[in-house]
């Protein structure tokens, strides 16, 4: 009998041509419909630069609302501890004043809130801070609006054609100072 000589097979391939191709497709096929959010940050109008020999406009002590906010997210207003709860009434009741109280702003038009920070002030505060200021001027704006016959800002806002001015907000104007933290405090 002939011994049948066993033939040695090698270990099966599996071809990795084609491999890349499909894992290209399934990436953009992922990649195509995903969306990638992006943080815009705060949206702010800033006033015009200021020529270079122009000095910026005198603000009377009493026209300005003073609001700090230190390093380990203590808030002050007008230098007395407070709670972030209670800066938007302020604001309202400093722009509101109409000259009455010697303590707030003589008229709406002179009002300016000032909002100062650390540079180690968390940054969730001084967005809370910031939003209870710019809710003030929102609430003031919607009190006005109503005043007009509308039911809210909003819809005195979608009222307006292209060309028409918003009285509301130039009869209570927002006038926000950011200042710069201090360059000693904590930089």
């Amino acid at each position: 009998m002939a011994l049948l000589k066993k033939k040695q097979r090698g270990m099966p391939e599996i071809p990795l041509a084609s491999m890349s191709d499909i894992s290209f497709l399934l990436l953009i096929f992922f990649l195509v419909p995903t969306t990638i959010d992006v943080d815009t940050g705060i949206g702010m109008t800033l006033p015009p630069k200021l020529e270079d020999n122009q000095e910026p406009p005198p603000v009377r002590e009493r026209n300005m609302l003073k609001i700090l906010v230190n390093a380990q997210g203590q808030v002050l207003l007008e230098d007395r501890p407070s709670a972030v709860n209670l800066i938007r009434a302020e604001v309202v009741k400093h722009v509101n004043n109409n000259g009455v109280d010697p303590n707030y702003a003589e008229s709406a038009d002179k009002a300016v809130v000032s909002f100062k920070t650390d540079r180690q002030t968390p940054y969730d505060i001084y967005v809370q801070v910031l939003d209870e200021i710019w809710m003030a001027y929102f609430e003031m704006w919607d009190n006005e609006a109503r005043q007009l016959g509308f039911p809210s800002y909003d819809a005195y806002r979608a009222s307006l054609g292209e060309d028409d001015e918003n009285v509301i907000r130039q009869k209570i104007k927002a006038q926000i100072s950011i200042a710069e933290p201090d360059a000693g405090s904590g930089g």
